[in-house]
């Protein structure tokens, strides 16, 4: 694809949770990154994506700035050593290749759990990001529309989508499974952003739970999801009780540093097993919470793909999903073409208009307002049929690979250079 278009992505794929964490971005790092990005190392066409599984930067540039953004990323977060960290991130430095990246992350191929949902609506904020600082060029404009358009074939022409086997998905089947022996589980889910919801709404449906508590710290937006779930509600000042009646403490909490410790956790006074699942990045629970008698920790990486049946109908229909991302990105590299010839076709557009008009001023001055009229319509319809014909052969050029040839043909043929037409 003839675009300067790249990538510079850490995922799970090489490195570990505790990079991962390290180098995670929230909304505000984020839309600060972008701005440093755009306007301080003046890199256009910009997505900034960072997940609990990944951390990308998609660019336009020219030359290779991979280690440019990774060393701002560092100052960012404020990792001096963000060196000992390079050989974590993959560098896709062809635009066919950074494009096909994007795609497969977007529709849930290159996700944890295959088929994950959530990463679409993530992808599609991260551009709503871009958009907002002015950061995405008509490039990234097509490639994400594009994207969402190929979301939507996935959804409907295929059956990758089926099932549930996303994060949190997985984190109730896990659930489901360490409470197998357990009568009446009670689980307290503990923060409420995107994934601690979808858990909520994972445990509703579940027969296999009826004792459910939910505990934010923003209490209204626990309200809501307590009415839609039919789940009993504590306020984050009563906590502390409701973590001594868990059984399965489930942690979504969006913090820099871990919010369970050892000490607090060795306070609940833990007379059988305790359950903590922590799905946050960076980590809410403490590495050495595990240390306390009693307390199993599960973190992200630990939980694997649960809805088996549902993740054996998703991987086979991947070779669809590719077919229908090849589609895609074939459309997407003629429109690249096609954008490369579209200085040439506005030159030929006013190329012939100024033609036109120093003929229409030669007879206009004698023809009466009928004949005027006529006459302006009729060499207006010529030349679009005229501009027609040869849009069309220099996209026919386009996806043969020929457009250069034609280009110089066409620049020859209405004297472009000479005549000083502004594109």
């Amino acid at each position: 694809m003839s675009h300067p278009f790249k990538a510079v992505s850490l995922s799970f794929k090489k490195a570990p949770l505790a990079i991962r964490e390290l180098l995670s971005l929230d909304e505000a790092a984020c839309r600060r990154f972008l701005h440093t990005l755009h306007h301080d190392l003046g890199l256009s066409d910009l997505l900034v994506l960072s997940t609990c599984n990944r951390t990308e930067v998609y660019y336009a540039a020219e030359d290779d700035r991979s280690r440019e953004i990774i060393l701002a990323l560092g100052h960012l977060k404020d990792r001096t050593d963000i060196g000992a960290f390079l050989p974590y991130f993959d560098l896709l430095l062809d635009a066919t290749a950074a494009t096909q990246h994007l795609f497969e992350v977007a529709m849930g191929l290159d996700a944890q759990v295959v088929g994950d949902l959530q990463i679409s609506n993530q992808v599609k904020t991260a551009y709503q990001w871009s958009a907002d600082a002015d950061a995405a060029g008509p490039f990234l404009h097509r490639l994400l529309h594009t994207v969402f358009f190929t979301n939507k074939r996935v959804q409907t022409e295929t059956s990758f989508r089926d099932g549930a086997a996303s994060i949190s998905y997985a984190a109730l089947e896990l659930v489901e499974e360490l409470t197998a022996d357990v009568a009446n589980p009670r689980v307290l889910v503990v923060g409420l952003g995107e994934i601690g919801a979808d858990v909520c709404r994972h445990l509703a449906a579940s027969k296999a739970f009826g004792d459910i508590t939910i505990c934010n710290r923003t209490r209204a937006k626990a309200e809501e999801l307590a009415e839609e779930c039919g789940m009993r509600l504590v306020d984050f000042e009563e906590l502390v009780p409701a973590l001594k009646e868990a059984d399965v403490i489930i942690s979504s909490i969006n913090r820099a540093d871990p919010f369970f410790t050892r000490e607090l956790v060795e306070h609940l006074d833990v007379l059988s097993f305790k359950f903590f699942v922590d799905l946050s990045v960076p980590r809410s629970i403490a590495s050495d919470v595990e240390q306390v008698p009693g307390v199993l920790v599960y973190n992200i990486d630990a939980i694997q793909s649960k809805a088996s049946a549902a993740l054996q109908t998703r991987l086979a229909a991947v070779p669809q999903v590719r077919a229908i991302i090849a589609e895609s990105i074939a459309g997407l590299e003629d429109w690249a073409k096609e954008m490369m010839v579209s200085p040439l076709i506005q030159k030929m557009k006013a190329s012939l208009e100024t033609l036109r008009q120093a003929e229409l001023d030669r007879y206009q001055k004698k023809a009466t307002p009928a004949e005027s009229k006529l006459l302006d319509e009729a060499t207006r319809s010529l030349m679009q049929k005229i501009l027609k014909q040869h849009v069309l052969h220099l996209k026919s050029a386009c996806k043969r690979d020929e457009a250069d040839k034609l280009v110089a043909i066409l620049g020859e043929m209405f004297d472009l250079e000479k005549q000083n037409v502004p594109a």
